[in-house]
């Protein structure tokens, strides 16, 4: 019996409709369906309703939304210390991590019961910040970990060190921290490369520096990089996978790193990754 949790994003109408479709899926297969009581009531299956989602030992956990709701489950789990396999059925515009189309659900669950798919490793970054003399974790990120301004015009002041050497000083709109994973993400808008997902590296992008010298870097994924936040303005936050942000000062320093464990995601074999590079970001297929 494989007990597999759902994560519907409640934002989008046509999570109702799959998850009522893995709901009718799941009655005569060995799965046992959970959901967190809220989503169970909003989504009218209260019978799947348990207390303390994140205790419950979970084979597998399932996001219906975009790639935006599967690193929101990635991030919330890794940052109690759960480290649970995760795929992701797509109802989002692009897709990029997600896995699972809608019309292929029932084909691709039955792959997953019949073990005829694989858990890929994927780098998480590790951004903590220097404040007072004191240091604070603040949160994980799959994708990316962003210093930017809020509605400031000003440009920021950032002092970049890796492996405690200062590498420079910069002006730019802000700062991209991505893994590998994460460099189709907002780091491939502010001009940065795209990276197979599989590279073992950190990916820093300057978001429109003001100098012709600044220009992405990819380094080790042994490195510890420290950004120096020099600006003199008050609007400025650091922000993980785009979804969670937190306030910074002058004065203030991030570092970020890779973390101790990796993120799981499961895939199957019939996706090939250069396919979905042509498939959602050229549209050549």
């Amino acid at each position: 019996m494989k007990t597999i949790a759902v994560f519907p994003n409640k934002e989008k109408y046509q999570a109702v409709e799959v998850v009522d479709r893995l709901v009718k899926y799941a009655e005569n297969k060995p799965i046992n369906l959970v959901m967190t009581r809220d989503l169970a009531d909003r989504f009218k299956h209260p019978e799947l309703g348990i207390d303390n989602v994140h205790e419950a030992p979970l084979d597998l956990g399932i996001t219906i939304g975009g790639d935006g709701t599967l690193l929101g489950f990635c991030r919330d789990f890794y940052n109690k210390g759960k480290h649970i396999p995760a795929c992701g059925i797509n109802i989002g515009t692009v897709g990029f991590l997600t896995d699972i189309e809608p019309d292929e659900i029932e084909r691709k669950m039955d792959q997953y019961l019949e073990e005829k798919y694989r858990i890929v490793e994927r780098n998480v970054l590790h951004g903590s910040v220097i404040s007072g003399g004191t240091k604070m974790l603040l949160s994980h990120a799959m994708n990316d970990v962003v210093i930017t301004k809020g509605g400031v015009a000003r440009m920021l002041h950032l002092g970049l060190s890796i492996g405690g050497y200062r590498v420079g000083d910069f002006k730019a709109d802000g700062m991209i921290l991505s893994t590998a994973l994460g460099s189709t993400a907002y780091s491939l808008s502010a001009g940065g490369p795209i990276m197979h997902p599989a590279v073992k590296a950190i990916l820093i992008t300057p978001i429109c520096p003001h100098s012709f010298n600044a220009r992405p870097m990819v380094v080790s994924d042994t490195e510890s990089i420290s950004v120096h936040i020099a600006a003199v303005h008050q609007d400025i936050q650091v922000v993980f996978d785009g979804q969670e942000n937190f306030s910074l000062q002058p004065g203030d320093e991030v570092v970020v790193r890779k973390a101790m464990n990796p993120a799981r995601i499961v895939k199957f074999e019939d996706k090939n990754y250069f396919a979905t590079l042509n498939n959602k970001l050229w549209g050549s297929i």
